[in-house]
């Protein structure tokens, strides 16, 4: 009887180092391919260029392979327990990194039933090297960048953004992966919060800095990431200045807009009632969300209405009032919010939206409310979970203490331990 093997590619670049491997396992027996989708393959590497069911066709167009089926996690488990492969083959470059795990979770399920594990050596050549560039300097272009998050909309039940204000934290969460029970976990997006903005400039939450100032922060983070943006507009300014202001932002790349119904000068939500602030009127916040909708060029750029009503006390009613307003109007998505560690009301606003509006995407961003999971979120119809300020808010207590350290200790010794070594941050840093 023919042996089986089994292999799993995930690549839409498909090279010579890829056509040898295929050669090799299809001489060990009738080999299966297993073709991750396209929200694993978003969940661990770049966002794939070309969708799974073209993936699929360039890999079954390859001699040798018999047939390709899907795999819908990074983890083999599933496909193997159901073929119980006498072979799976893979390169030698999960030896070592982040699918570590994964390989040895392969080996242990090929021991249960006597199967073997074929590694042959990575193919590193430069050529190799340099297409995938190519493929990764596309994903840089600003209309394939916008339409990535109704992309991720569209493919995953929940969409996972963290906050970036500068070029490295840009690369924290375009980098950052963790591997857990056999899924690998990434942010799917970028949060550019004014909040942050400001605050890395030494400025008060005020929408002090001009749209100028915003855009260079944007343009820093773009220039060394690929992931999607969601920028935070504050109120939008005047209805005259916004309809040009985010005909800028969908013409760079930019994949949403977040804009809450207050007006004058903006002050930050979790003071809520503490503070003077004043929420825009139905009629006058829904004609700028028309105005907005109807400078838009695409049909990729998300417009996102923030309603402040919970915020404010103003109860539920005026806040899924406003919200089926918002989408009457042209917004494009639907941001809740709540300063309550309780998410009784965010919950009770989700569920009563939700009977009415099955399809608008829903976000949230939990400062207040934080113990709630992802898992939660999504059951409840939530799309996307914006972490909102997590690495201002964490690197501000770590480089007190160092300076602290330094003054306390009249050198530096002492804060090294605190410190990540200069190496280590420079591999973060691409040198092309």
């Amino acid at each position: 009887m023919k042996k089986t093997v089994y292999m799993s590619f995930s690549t839409d670049v498909i090279h010579g180092g890829h056509t040898e491997i295929i050669k090799k396992a299809a001489e060990l027996g009738e080999l299966t391919i297993g073709v991750l989708t396209d929200e694993v393959v978003a969940s661990y590497r770049r966002f794939p260029i070309l969708k799974y069911d073209e993936r699929v066709k360039l890999i079954e167009s390859i001699k040798g392979v018999k047939r390709v089926i899907p795999q819908t996690t990074l983890s083999y488990a599933e496909n193997i327990r159901k073929l119980k492969p006498d072979y799976v083959v893979h390169g030698d470059d999960w030896v070592t990194g982040f699918q570590r795990p994964i390989r040895e979770e392969v080996i242990e399920l090929l021991n249960e039933y006597g199967g073997k594990l074929v590694e042959f050596p990575y193919s590193h050549l430069e050529e190799y090297d340099a297409l995938e560039r190519r493929q990764r300097e596309h994903l840089f272009m600003p209309d394939i960048r916008r339409r990535r998050l109704k992309d991720l909309l569209a493919m995953k039940p929940l969409v996972r953004v963290l906050e970036a204000h500068n070029g490295i934290t840009g690369l924290i969460v375009e980098e950052t992966t963790v591997v857990q029970d056999g899924e690998t976990r990434q942010f799917d997006a970028m949060w550019v919060s004014s909040l942050c903005d400001s605050t890395a400039k030494g400025k008060p939450d005020i929408e002090l800095l001009d749209i100028s100032a915003r855009l260079q922060t944007v343009d820093e983070i773009m220039d060394v990431t690929t992931k999607p943006i969601i920028f935070d507009a504050d109120t939008g300014g005047l209805t005259e200045h916004f309809v040009y202001n985010i005909r800028t932002l969908e013409r760079m790349g930019i994949s949403a807009v977040i804009v809450e119904d207050k007006t004058g000068l903006k002050r930050n939500s979790l003071f809520g009632t503490e503070v003077s602030q004043t929420q825009d009127s139905i009629e006058n916040f829904c004609a700028k969300l028309s105005a907005g909708k109807a400078a838009l060029r695409t049909n990729d750029f998300l417009l996102i209405a923030r309603i402040e009503s919970l915020i404010l006390e103003k109860g539920m009613e005026d806040a899924l009032e406003r919200a089926f307003a918002y989408v009457d109007a042209g917004a494009t998505g639907i941001m809740i919010h709540s300063r309550k560690k309780d998410p009784a009301e965010i919950f009770e606003f989700c569920e009563k939206f939700r009977r009415k509006d099955p399809a608008t995407p829903l976000v949230v961003v939990p400062t207040s409310f934080n113990s709630v999971t992802e898992e939660e979120f999504e059951k409840r119809g939530v799309n996307i979970v914006i972490y909102a300020n997590h690495l201002t808010r964490s690197a501000f207590p770590a480089m007190q203490n160092v300076a602290k350290s330094i003054l306390k200790n009249h050198r530096a010794k002492e804060a090294d331990e605190m410190c990540m070594p200069i190496k280590e941050i420079l591999t973060l840093i691409p040198e092309e």
